[in-house]
């Protein structure tokens, strides 16, 4: 059994299904055969950097990872609004404003913190059953409705003649392609994502990420233990309970256990070092949001 995570540093051009594809056909080639593969927030082709990818039980948690805050790094050139609001589309709107550093700078607070914001209409949302990208690029009249994500954080890193570089830290749901249109369109300008590269997502960043290179050498033989990180990888950000063997057995069949002295919320419980499930902690009464069938545990 496999069962774990593989941080893919992204290349560009590659999607988040092909990266998925990538990682069952090099753990085919290395004789793992059959695995349940799965991504943690899709990142889009012309974007680089973390793609989380769950293998095995951890694919329960791929859910988890979607709702995790995300770090990105990403250009806006101003001068030229596409309709992709990347490099990708044809550009729809043009602007002679090139707005100074310090005009960027004192905007940033405004999109801090709470904010409401439109999707691209490139974009993977539904709109009534069809992805909103399959209609536009079929001519159709795409209109999404505004959506409330959270910037935690927003900073100039660099400036070039024409654009700026920035990190955010995100919510889920955010969109940065519609973060930069918005900040160029408050500045009197527009403007669209030259580059767009994803640093963080959750627990998870570039110094655990691997290369798509790298990820091929498993096909060709490499130990998959230099590029799988273990399940408890993707849960480190929460506490975590230490449970009897009878403990862990109870938890395994479904049962409630009572009179736990931890505070309520949100937990990963295990057994011997190994992951036994996600659970939730209310009133000293626990039960499992999700369990995880790891071998040589509560056997």
């Amino acid at each position: 059994m496999v069962n774990g995570w593989i941080i893919l540093d992204k290349p560009h051009g590659l999607g988040s299904t092909q990266a998925v594809g990538a990682v069952k056909r090099n753990l085919r080639e290395a004789g793992y055969g059959k695995v349940k593969v799965g991504h943690g927030g899709t990142l889009d082709p012309l974007a680089t950097g973390i793609l989380p990818i769950a293998i095995g039980e951890a694919t329960k948690l791929a859910g988890r990872m979607l709702d995790a805050s995300k770090a990105y790094a990403f250009t806006v050139r101003f001068g030229e609004e596409t309709d992709t609001l990347d490099l990708e589309g044809k550009v729809i709107a043009a602007s002679d404003v090139r707005p100074a550093p310090a005009a960027i700078a004192a905007m940033l607070p405004r999109f801090t913190g709470p904010i409401e914001q439109v999707p691209p209409v490139f974009s993977a949302i539904k709109v009534d059953g069809e992805r909103a990208y399959e209609l536009a690029r079929a001519g159709e009249a795409v209109e999404l409705k505004s959506r409330a994500v959270t910037i935690h954080s927003l900073e100039i890193t660099a400036e070039g003649e024409g654009e700026v570089t920035l990190v955010a830290h995100v919510s889920k749901g955010t969109y940065i392609r519609s973060l930069a249109r918005d900040i160029a369109h408050a500045l009197g300008a527009v403007g669209h994502v030259t580059m767009l590269r994803r640093l963080k997502a959750g627990p998870f960043g570039l110094a655990q990420a691997i290369s798509l290179d790298k990820l091929n050498e498993v096909g060709k033989g490499a130990p998959l233990e230099h590029v799988l990180l273990p399940l408890e990888a993707g849960l480190v950000d929460i506490p975590a309970l230490d449970l009897s063997p009878e403990q862990a057995r109870a938890v395994h069949q479904g049962r409630v256990l009572d009179g736990l002295p931890h505070d309520d919320g949100l937990y990963w419980v295990r057994s011997g070092g190994k992951p036994v499930a996600l659970v939730q902690l209310s009133g000293s009464s626990l039960t499992v949001a999700r369990g995880f069938n790891l071998p040589d545990v509560a056997e």
